[in-house]
């Protein structure tokens, strides 16, 4: 292996990071997939077009997830080391995935393997876009010289400004992953009652308010971005859609009228594990904030 001071880092995440694959790319991330089941076939993460995942959950079909093996990690990570790299690992959020936890062991593991190698895992604390946000971010951070162990310090000091608002158009999703109540899922429908949801400190899913209609929970998100942004700029933002396209245009248009028309947006496929959760016509907002 080079010496440590010669050695390179590699920046890796997991598939939740939900960013376009174009953009993944670009940027040289390494990514590990999780999976899930539709109709009791198990695939990748992303595997299966999205347009086709959703249009089976619109008719019903029933999906599940779980979260990355340790043994699964450690050979993502092995590879890397292989190649003489040391390793900055962002992992979905601990409050809502265990993969974080699996990070850690698969990490431990190989340390005792390879002495030499170093491998720092980082919990996001983020979801979908949010965690893909943060990542982008690191990766511009990376691209201006900072070192590992400077980009996990930076990572750990700005990930709670990274805000989540996202609101869903159908509730049973929620309900089947026992985020909310059938007695709320049920009103909602009746009602026409949609929940506005971030995601907290402790990074788990948590509502925080409901609006009647589907075009005020859209202005909604917009107006709540408006009083969590403090004093920070937001020259990027992410917004993150389970096949409402349409829907993401518009936050994203009201988002420019908000921030500037010169702003960067990056819009996402919600993919097939957060999807799984939260169903067709998911809408989430990321961006910097003073507090979530």
């Amino acid at each position: 292996m080079a010496d440590r001071k010669d050695r390179k880092y590699i920046l890796a995440s997991d598939s939740t990071c939900d960013l376009p694959a174009d953009l993944v790319k670009k940027m040289g991330v390494r990514m590990i997939k999780l999976s899930f089941e539709i109709d009791g076939e198990s695939h990748l993460d992303g595997d299966v077009p999205y347009d086709d995942f959703y249009n089976k959950m619109r008719a019903g079909s029933v999906t599940k997830t779980s979260q990355i093996s340790p043994a699964n990690c450690e050979a993502f990570f092995e590879k890397m080391i292989k190649e003489g790299r040391d390793i900055l690992y962002l992992a979905f959020s601990s409050g809502l995935s265990g993969t974080f936890n699996s990070a850690c062991m698969a990490r431990d593991n190989l340390i005792e393997k390879y002495p030499d190698a170093k491998i720092v895992c980082v919990d996001s604390l983020c979801a979908s876009t949010g965690e893909g946000l943060l990542l982008y971010k690191a990766w511009e951070k990376m691209n201006e010289g900072l070192g590992l162990d400077e980009l996990a310090q930076w990572i750990e000091d700005n990930k709670l400004h990274l805000c989540h608002l996202f609101t869903v158009d159908d509730l049973k999703y929620l309900h089947r992953g026992g985020r909310i109540s059938k007695a709320t899922a049920v009103a909602g429908a009746v009602l026409g009652i949609k929940p506005i949801l971030h995601v907290d400190n402790e990074g788990r899913l948590v509502a925080i308010g409901k609006v009647r209609g589907r075009k005020q929970s859209l202005n909604k998100l917009v107006e709540l971005m408006g009083e969590r942004l403090g004093d920070y700029e937001n020259p990027v933002i992410g917004i993150c859609q389970g096949d409402c396209l349409g829907d993401a245009d518009y936050v994203a248009d009201l988002c420019r009228k908000k921030l500037g028309k010169d702003i960067t947006v990056i819009t996402s496929y919600t993919g097939t594990v957060i999807g799984a959760h939260s169903g067709p016509g998911t809408l989430a907002l990321f961006f910097m904030g003073e507090e979530r």
